[in-house]
């Protein structure tokens, strides 16, 4: 990655335990007990799914009609039996590789929207566009509860993470898709996030050279696996290993970072998992937006004392 557009990968980041479990029909059974899926579904170098149309079912008129008799007029029969039942399921909405590419640009573009941002190239040209200590480029916010809330800057780095963000929670969900499903939505969604990231390099940044942007797509590639693998072993081991994840990537491992912004990232994506596992895969495929929480309600949430903290709290008072 280049300076400009985010820091170096931190160390790591790509620690984790693997787990493996198998999907599930229907309902999610636990989002928490199925994390790891194929690295392919994950790869941004995977051909569009637009490119990619099912299989045609004249494929079974390839082999050699038997001659037609009153013998073989039954097997015909099953024949055609089999095209239209192949035709049907080409064209059921969640097996068409058309719709999976629709439906998850669709709700990628709610999760890139989440931290947007934009260049003034004007103020670029002047020289007068504002630097991180890393040397980021500083872009103007769009109005993001992650810029206004938490304190994070409108760059490159913050948009793509806040992004992964909202593309874990969904990836999670996505695995326990039936098996010849699972692959196909997350590859889909990952699909679309490297497409903007590069155009963003190319058009927000000015990298005109495809080469060099191709190399740092390799580069977020690797901290996307990497996010993958800490946030699942957070989810996993607890609330304590998962806040650490978010505090490395999402906040650059700050030392100055507020332990409640800290909090309230956790438990947006603890109530985000919990309201994607509740709902069915039909509405999940349809519309699974509505499973984000709003991030400015978990603050309240975070604000009140646990049961040991209160204990904790009432001894501190009794004290002399």
């Amino acid at each position: 990655m280049p300076k400009r557009l985010t820091a170096p990968l931190r160390p790591g980041s790509l620690g984790a335990s693997p787990l493996l479990s198998s999907p599930s029909r229907g309902r999610a059974r636990s989002i928490s007990s199925s994390f790891l899926s194929s690295p392919s579904a994950h790869s941004p170098l995977s051909s569009s799914p637009a490119h990619r149309g099912p299989t045609s079912p004249l494929s079974y008129l390839n082999a050699a009609a038997p001659e037609r008799t009153f013998s073989t007029s039954s097997s015909r029969l099953g024949l055609k039996d089999k095209l239209f039942g192949h035709v049907s399921k080409s064209l059921r909405a969640n097996q068409s590789s058309y719709y999976v590419y629709s439906a998850t640009e669709r709700v990628y573009k709610h999760c890139a929207s989440q931290a947007d941002y934009t260049i003034d190239e004007k103020r670029r040209k002047d020289d007068t566009l504002e630097m991180t200590a890393e040397g980021e480029e500083i872009g103007t916010s769009a109005g993001s509860v992650w810029h206004q809330e938490l304190g994070l800057l409108p760059t490159f780095s913050t948009w793509a993470h806040v992004t992964m963000l909202h593309m874990y929670l969904l990836a999670a969900r996505y695995r326990c898709f039936e098996p010849e499903l699972q692959q196909a939505w997350q590859a889909g969604l990952v699909n679309h996030f490297f497409y903007q990231a590069e155009a963003k390099m190319e058009v927000a940044h000015a990298l005109s050279s495809r080469a060099l942007r191709q190399r740092y797509l390799k580069d977020l590639f690797v901290q996307w696996r990497g996010v993958i693998l800490a946030y699942d072993e957070g989810v996993v081991k607890g609330d304590a290993v998962l806040a650490e994840a978010v505090w490395r990537n999402l906040f650059k491992a700050r030392e100055d970072v507020d332990a409640r912004k800290l909090a309230a990232v956790v438990a947006w994506m603890r109530a985000g998992l919990k309201n994607l596992a509740e709902m069915d895969d039909e509405a999940v495929q349809l519309d699974a937006t509505a499973a984000f929480p709003e991030l400015k309600g978990q603050f309240a949430l975070v604000d009140v004392p646990t049961a040991v903290l209160r204990g904790e709290l009432k001894k501190a008072e009794a004290k002399p």
